[in-house]
């Protein structure tokens, strides 16, 4: 019978899809002229890194007129939100059911990730959020 051996771990490269950023380190001090100097070899490491999300606050302007000669204002009608005068667009709602649901993390976790990333969303509001994202699903799977 042959002893064990441990076989060597090797590293998988990272995947090949994600975007790379090169980031060349130059050394200030040659011991010989730069213009002398010729560059035989580079080594590469290559890390992984993660880019938080980004949100962005998106401010709808409209415009109300007023005609002089009959006194009627006039003003565009608002735009589509999924739960009425909510704050939510629907694309955080998603995220927001997604990892709820999919992903089974519960509220007051998501409410202390989005507190780490700056933004005060309290558990009882994404409470009152998922509950009236799941009543508008209820009315499309109808």
């Amino acid at each position: 019978m042959r002893p064990f051996t441990r076989a060597k771990p090797v590293r998988g490269p990272l995947p090949a899809h994600l975007p790379r950023e090169r980031v060349v380190c130059i050394a200030d001090e040659l011991p010989v002229l730069r213009w002398q100097a010729r560059q035989t070899r580079e080594t590469i490491y290559e890390t992984l890194e993660s880019i938080p999300r980004r949100y962005k606050v998106i401010q709808t302007v409209r415009e109300k007129f007023s005609c002089r000669s009959c006194e009627t204002i006039t003003q565009p009608p608002a735009p589509f939100h999924p739960i009425a005068r909510g704050r939510a667009g629907p694309d955080l709602l998603a995220t927001i059911m997604f990892a709820k649901f999919g992903e089974h993390q519960p509220l007051n976790r998501q409410s202390e990730r989005f507190a780490l990333e700056g933004i005060d969303l309290s558990v009882s509001t994404l409470a009152d959020w998922v509950g009236a994202a799941r009543v508008l699903c209820r009315r499309w799977w109808r």
